[in-house]
């Protein structure tokens, strides 16, 4: 691999343009925003992808040029089409990161590569949230410390329905006396995926520096340590 990394963000893209609240706070919506704090790191070429672009802004020569897909999605998770989620789902198996964002617990990508619901409590209250690092060793808390304060979020409670993550790195409280797993890492192939709960579109959250670099050191951490080539992933798709 070389020093720089070829990174997408996607986005359903809905909210962006429809809400006038979602619009104020993200003028070039959210995918935009954090395309802007990711390329501050001139290692990483950085650029965007939504869901009303033709085959979803994913192409395959796209996500063959993509080292680290960022997903963020509400409400068109039924949208998106089938064999878009196969060709993602296919370059994750091979090595490709994927950062999952907020409400996209409950997209078809990462319940497919979850095998679970991805169904949680929640309460859309504009409450306080204090993020707790559980792991500060680990490459994503990387210059967090011991816990930092959304003072607007919606609340993730318990019981989320995920796998035990491989690595937990955050927890979250809520005002309300809720917790939730907020950062989970776990591993699908050769590809490394991590959920990170913070996010809501009419919550500034994404502008917070804390978040902010959560997602930088994601992506690093989610980098791929190899990638198969497109021949390995057809051999693979052959019945045997």
């Amino acid at each position: 691999m070389t020093d720089g990394l070829n990174v997408v963000v996607w986005n359903e893209n809905i909210h962006d343009r429809r809400d006038a609240k979602v619009k104020e706070i993200y003028p070039k919506g959210i995918h935009g925003t954090i395309a802007d704090f990711l390329s501050e790191d001139k290692r990483l070429t950085v650029s965007t992808a939504t869901m009303d672009q033709d085959q979803h802004g994913l192409s395959d020569a796209k996500l063959d040029a993509c080292d680290v897909l960022i997903w963020w999605g509400h409400i068109g998770h039924d949208q998106v089409e089938d064999f878009i989620i196969d060709r993602v789902q296919e370059r994750v198996l091979a090595g490709m990161g994927l950062i999952v964002l907020h409400s996209a617990h409950m997209s078809k990508i990462f319940k497919r590569l979850m095998g679970t619901t991805g169904y949680l409590s929640w309460r859309e209250d504009g409450e306080r949230e204090k993020i707790w690092v559980v792991d500060p060793s680990h490459a994503i808390a990387h210059g967090i410390g011991s816990s930092f304060e959304l003072q607007e979020e919606e609340m993730y409670g318990e019981y989320f329905d995920i796998p035990r993550p491989d690595e937990l790195v955050f927890i979250s409280s809520f005002a309300g006396g809720e917790v939730f797993r907020s950062g989970c890492c776990w591993q699908r192939g050769h590809g490394k995926i991590f959920y990170f709960r913070p996010g809501h579109e009419t919550f500034p959250s994404y502008h917070d520096l804390n978040v902010q670099l959560v997602i930088k050191n994601a992506v690093w951490w989610s980098k791929p340590r190899l990638r198969q080539t497109e021949q390995l992933r057809q051999q693979a798709r052959q019945p045997h």
